[in-house]
């Protein structure tokens, strides 16, 4: 009877080792989901959804990441990964459509404001299962944003007048300026030449992905010409804060 007592008892610790074991490895799946991003700027939203070795499609090189034309061998990597993450804005989606095999397809929002990083980190780590780490690198992204927006009203920049790229309003607003006015993303009009002219904005912000504020800097220089960027020029950890300390770099850097 002792005996087999022991015997059940060993069968219990085996199997609830067994089982432990199992969890561990269904976890650590989860947290090592196989994604593609289809930019730069959508593998760093993975990044900032907690998730690391974020392959890409489109080359972090390119000036302009969704002119990229996908090839054979890009349908083939997206089709045998777990994620696909895309905002469908980018060529490829053209030939990919909305389904890519037994791909998940994640569509999200790409700018770089606070509200928008917290909503689409967000809607990804749900569902590759990495929430904790994402809030944490979150926190970071608007700690950054929180401490810049102190150091431009300590300069006494706060409420500054922007005319503004429509592709980069959104840290210029997080950042407290005031964007009095937009352009692009096509070429700037006659409007918006008199209207820099005659403005008195304090920074003219383009958008070096596609630039096209030089006649309006050219009729106001009395403004600061500033070009900011949106996607990463390297796929690492925290690509999208980088980009964000950049741009408040030069931006502080011109002023003043």
């Amino acid at each position: 009877m002792k005996k087999l007592i022991t015997v059940i008892a060993a069968t219990l610790v085996l199997s609830c080792a067994l089982f432990a074991n199992g969890q561990k490895d269904s976890v650590t799946e989860q947290q090592t989901a196989n994604v593609i991003a289809s930019t730069s700027w959508t593998a760093a939203f993975a990044d900032l959804a907690g998730i690391d070795d974020v392959d890409v499609v489109a080359p972090a090189s390119l000036r302009h990441p969704p002119e990229y034309e996908v090839t054979v061998s890009d349908i083939q990597k997206i089709g045998s990964s777990e994620f696909f993450i895309y905002a469908g804005f980018e060529r490829m989606m053209k030939t990919l459509g909305d389904a890519v095999g037994n791909t998940q397809m994640i569509r999200i929002h790409c700018n770089n404001s606070i509200a928008t990083v917290q909503s689409e980190a967000a809607k990804i780590s749900a569902l590759t299962h990495t929430e904790q780490e994402s809030e944490k690198r979150v926190a970071g992204y608007v700690q950054a944003i929180t401490d810049a927006k102190a150091e431009i009203e300590k300069r006494g920049l706060s409420g500054a007048k922007v005319f503004c790229n429509v592709n980069q309003i959104y840290l210029a607003k997080d950042l407290g300026l005031d964007v009095a006015a937009t352009f692009g993303p096509g070429p700037v009009t006659s409007e918006q030449i008199a209207a820099a002219k005659t403005g008195g904005y304090r920074f003219i912000i383009d958008n070096v992905h596609n630039p096209v504020a030089t006649p309006l800097a050219e009729v106001a220089p009395e403004s600061e010409y500033v070009i900011w960027r949106n996607f990463p020029e390297t796929i690492e950890r925290d690509a999208l804060l980088h980009v964000a300390r950049s741009n408040i770099e030069t931006l502080l850097n011109r002023a003043p």
